[in-house]
């Protein structure tokens, strides 16, 4: 490609990746919009369970599902037709094979159910025919944005969060109880199943062949290590949380879950830009390019600074108006412990896993991960047993610098291209400095002018404050 032809390309990869965002921040503006209601429903510890019930579904997606949707992404771009739908076909076997697995872990079945878990076994097999669902239809989450079919990327998030949000809330509203909840998160995961089996039908179809053990064989040699450090990923990042289940009451470890629900924004919007970039990022490293590649990722973890450095530095500054406003102040512990979080949520801006996965460094990153799980779950424990909830969120933010700080190194060994070079850090750091210097101008603003007003008043001119200089400051980047 040109440079002229690179630069079109990535004004158009901005675009799909900005619209993505859009739709996944309405998914996740639901997922917040759900506890405001929740929390004025149900009893601390009933809400306690529901946020437990959650912990065990994003656990099981990170073990269960073996990094197999994610690894669509280097495969279905570099496929023809028939083999496309044999990977697609393959990834729903392998889903429903650990799906059904999941579902007997967390079940009261299960002679080893960590004992965590163990206020959710009055609810019977609800919980584990949702996790079952749940895992299987994780497919339709990545599957239309690996083959670039945005819209319909679109089109399937925002139903399944609208019907989310609705029944819930209305469930939760009407009974007051969470065994309806569940019901109605079962009815969610049904539609969601239906969306799935209506995509695969219409782009693929589901004749045969369903399985290949030799191209099955090498679809999961590339993607075990990936999954493998995907699952201790997962593990490390709620390794603290399940220190809080474990040491702390339903009510505190409620607290504890607000405060990591930050992680859940950075999340979306790092993935909504580095998901529209992948399957470009696979082929120009398909056809040798690692130089551009990484060009492109940087590129990519720009504009996700861009965006989050004056979130998270705004929700540093007013953490207890922002759990007062969605969670009532009954949950007001929940600050503290956000801001631990954020100290190490600023460093996930720069995502570097799809490079990981572009240069095979499955293996790598799969002992990173076991080191880092192996730091950070003692961290936990011991900062949980002696300083309460910020010590149990130590832990997970210790092990993410030295994560970061190793794997940059690697990248620089394997790749050629030196540590400076890896991404925009100039820009990144002017970003970061405009979004500190906008935040406390916003606190001491708010301090000064708005120390009487009501929680929502205060978040309100707080917005203001920080978003015009910020905006101001970073004029050159939103015009892109």
């Amino acid at each position: 490609m040109s440079a002229a032809s690179k630069a079109l390309a990535a004004q158009g990869l901005a675009r799909r990746a900005f619209s993505l965002g859009a739709v996944k921040a309405f998914d996740h503006a639901m997922q917040f919009l759900l506890p405001v209601v929740l929390v004025r429903c149900l009893d601390a510890s009933t809400f306690g369970e529901y946020r437990l019930v959650w912990l065990a579904v994003g656990t099981v997606l990170g073990l269960a599902t073996f990094g197999m949707p994610g690894a669509l992404y280097y495969f279905l771009p570099r496929s023809d037709a028939p083999l496309r739908r044999l990977y697609v076909h393959q990834t729903v076997i392998f889903l429903a094979v650990t799906g059904l697995a999941a579902a007997f872990v967390v079940s009261p079945l299960n002679p080893w159910l960590p004992a965590p878990l163990a206020p959710l076994g009055k609810y019977g097999a609800l919980v584990p025919a949702f996790v079952t669902l749940w895992v299987v239809t994780a497919l339709l989450d990545l599957l239309p944005t690996a083959e670039e079919r945005i819209p319909l990327q679109a089109c399937a998030t925002v139903s399944v969060a609208a019907a989310r949000t609705l029944l819930v809330a209305g469930a939760a509203w009407f009974t007051r109880e969470l065994a309806p909840v569940l019901w109605l998160l079962l009815a969610v995961a049904v539609l969601k199943l239906a969306l799935l089996a209506a995509y695969v039908q219409r782009f693929h179809g589901w004749q045969g062949p369903w399985f290949r053990r030799e191209v099955f064989a090498g679809q999961l040699r590339y993607t075990a290590p990936f999954g493998a450090s995907s699952a201790l990923y997962t593990l490390r990042g709620q390794a603290d949380q399940w220190v809080a289940a474990a040491l702390f009451s339903l009510h505190s470890f409620a607290a504890f879950s607000i405060g990591a629900i930050l992680g859940q924004v950075v999340n979306v919007v790092r993935a909504s830009v580095v998901e529209v970039f992948l399957p470009s990022m696979s082929r120009l490293e398909a056809a040798g390019d690692s130089r551009g590649m990484m060009q492109m990722n940087a590129r990519a973890n720009e504009m996700v600074g861009w965006v989050l450095l004056p979130f998270l530095g705004f929700a540093f500054a007013f953490a207890e108006d922002m759990v007062a406003v969605v969670y009532t102040s009954v949950y007001v512990d929940a600050a503290p412990v956000m801001r631990v979080y954020i100290a190490g949520l600023a460093l996930l801006v720069i995502e570097l896993a799809s490079v990981l996965q572009m240069l095979r460094q499955g293996p790598f990153t799969l002992a990173m991960n076991a080191f880092s799980i192996a730091l950070s779950l003692p961290l936990s424990w011991v900062g949980g047993v002696h300083l309460g909830l910020v010590g149990a969120a130590a832990g997970s933010v210790t092990a993410l610098y030295f994560d970061r700080a190793i794997t940059l190194l690697r990248i620089a060994s394997v790749s050629g291209v030196p540590v400076a070079r890896q991404q925009h850090w100039a820009s990144l750091a002017r970003l970061g400095a405009c979004a500190a210097a906008a935040s406390l101008l916003a606190w001491l603003g708010v301090r000064l002018l708005f120390a009487d007003s009501a929680p929502l008043a205060r978040l309100a001119a707080g917005c203001v404050i920080l978003g015009l200089p910020y905006l101001a400051a970073t004029r050159e980047h939103w015009r892109r």
